[in-house]
């Protein structure tokens, strides 16, 4: 790995540890869960930092965001046709324009998002 590749992955680093450091201990748990359910799906995504937020990027793109706020964390982007294609299984849970939230007061549904990510790979893919 060139030097300047190698610096760049430990300040990507970094800033997810800041994050996720500056997360509170439960979202922080679910936070790093919801980091390995997106590995578990695409293990070669690359993490990235961009917006403020950890992002996972595969074959040079976007795949997901994934955030904590006061009562939920999100994935992102998670667009109208992946929407509509999960809909039953995402009833319950807030969405937004390419948002999916989840509570921090339930149990992070780990087999949903594991679909949502496999089908966000195929709309990439789709698109190449």
């Amino acid at each position: 790995m060139a030097p300047a590749v190698k610096d760049e992955g430990k300040q990507i680093a970094a800033q997810i540890r800041a994050y996720l450091a500056a997360q509170p201990s439960g979202t922080r748990v679910i936070l790093r869960k919801m980091h390995d359910t997106i590995h578990a799906v695409a293990p070669d995504a690359v993490d990235g930092f961009s917006y403020r937020m950890p992002v996972a990027r595969l074959d040079g793109k976007v795949l997901v965001w994934y955030a904590g706020f006061k009562n939920h964390t999100s994935l992102f982007p998670i667009g109208d046709a992946i929407r509509r294609e999960f809909a039953a299984d995402l009833e319950g849970y807030e969405t937004s324009k390419g948002t999916v939230r989840f509570p921090l007061a339930d149990p992070l549904p780990v087999g949903l998002i594991k679909r949502l990510v496999k089908a966000r790979i195929g709309e990439l893919r789709s698109k190449s």
